[in-house]
């Protein structure tokens, strides 16, 4: 006895091969968009999109431009969601072009639970985001407060030269959310080390 597929088989075999392919094409695509649209976003238009430390030495190395004046403006919001204060030292700073900057924002964790919390920061206007650059920001990794725990977080900062003559004000924005995975993964670990009573 032969085992010879039928046209009909064959056909079919013939489709789903085609269907894998069209399916791991669709799936390469679909990783290609992603840097795709970070060139577009930061190249075309000027917005972005990483949240990483340069190196300080980059930062120091930058031409310091006495000749000009920014005004970095401060902003800190909570998500509504997030028991916690949280506010700059300073609601603006008039910096030099390429000279290292420090300027400090404080968090308080106002519920009765240990919470772990993440800001996510803009710079406005957004064409603008390419020239400020941090060399250290609480940005950067989760943050845990303990219940009625006060912090104090430094943000280094440096606007390059480079910004555009036309801008001559920035708006720094962060906001904070609970980050409620890492929050859950604590309160389980802090139950489990709890000694039995």
């Amino acid at each position: 006895m032969t085992d010879s597929a039928t046209p009909e088989t064959a056909e079919a075999q013939s489709w789903q091969k085609r269907g894998l392919k069209i399916a791991a094409g669709f799936f390469l695509f679909g990783f290609a968009l992603v840097p795709i649209y970070n060139i577009a976003c930061e190249h075309v238009l000027g917005i972005k999109l990483d949240n990483d430390a340069i190196a300080t030495g980059s930062a120091e190395a930058m031409q310091v431009d006495e000749t000009r004046l920014i005004t970095v403006q401060f902003v800190a919001n909570t998500n509504s969601k997030l028991p916690w204060t949280f506010a700059s030292e300073q609601t603006q700073l008039k910096v030099h072009p390429g000279k290292l900057t420090e300027t400090f924002f404080n968090a308080t964790n106002t519920s009765g639970r240990d919470i772990v919390g993440n800001a996510v920061p803009s710079v406005a206007p957004n064409s603008a985001s390419l020239f400020f650059n941090k060399t250290e920001c609480f940005c950067f990794t989760e943050q845990l407060l303990k219940a009625g725990e006060t912090r104090r977080m430094p943000v280094r900062f440096v606007v390059d030269p480079k910004l555009p003559k036309d801008v001559s004000t920035l708006t720094l924005a962060y906001t904070f959310y609970e980050n409620e995975i890492a929050t859950k993964k604590l309160a389980e670990s802090n139950q489990a080390a709890a000694p039995a009573s």
